[in-house]
């Protein structure tokens, strides 16, 4: 068996700032250890947020918390060397981006929001499926 499980990996909605062009939204990560081990974590820029320009607002800062099989929550900071147990769960949330220009009266506000928004295809493989086709 694998000794992580990749339980969620998803956006983090509404996390990126408001703006005339709403900054990026960042990433909800969980991961469940299966097996005791040492987590090493490497993030920087997790006590400031992303700051937005021109009168977009700040994006949401990151977060590393550790919940515990016991159900304890620990904010594990930026930078360090904890032991996992089985059943322990890292949660990794990355920053949103800072909205940039001033939201206007008129524009949408975050209740009416969509949590799930279409995307659409692009990269090497949708342009080459366009070749293809095209042949």
């Amino acid at each position: 068996s694998f000794p992580v499980v990749l339980l969620k990996f998803c956006l983090r909605p509404s996390s990126g700032g408001k703006g005339q062009f709403q900054g990026g939204d960042g990433v909800d990560r969980r991961i469940l250890f299966r097996r005791s081990m040492t987590l090493s974590i490497l993030t920087e820029r997790r006590v400031y947020q992303p700051y937005g320009l021109y009168g977009g607002e700040n994006g949401q800062c990151g977060k590393n918390l550790l919940k515990r099989v016991d159900g304890r929550l620990i904010n594990l900071g930026g930078k360090c060397s904890v032991p996992m147990e089985p059943g322990d769960t890292f949660i990794l949330l990355t920053p949103g981006g800072g909205g940039y220009g001033k939201v206007h009266d008129e524009q949408v506000n975050d209740s009416e929001r969509t949590e799930f928004q279409t995307f659409t295809e692009r990269g090497s493989l949708f342009d080459y499926k366009l070749t293809q086709e095209g042949a």
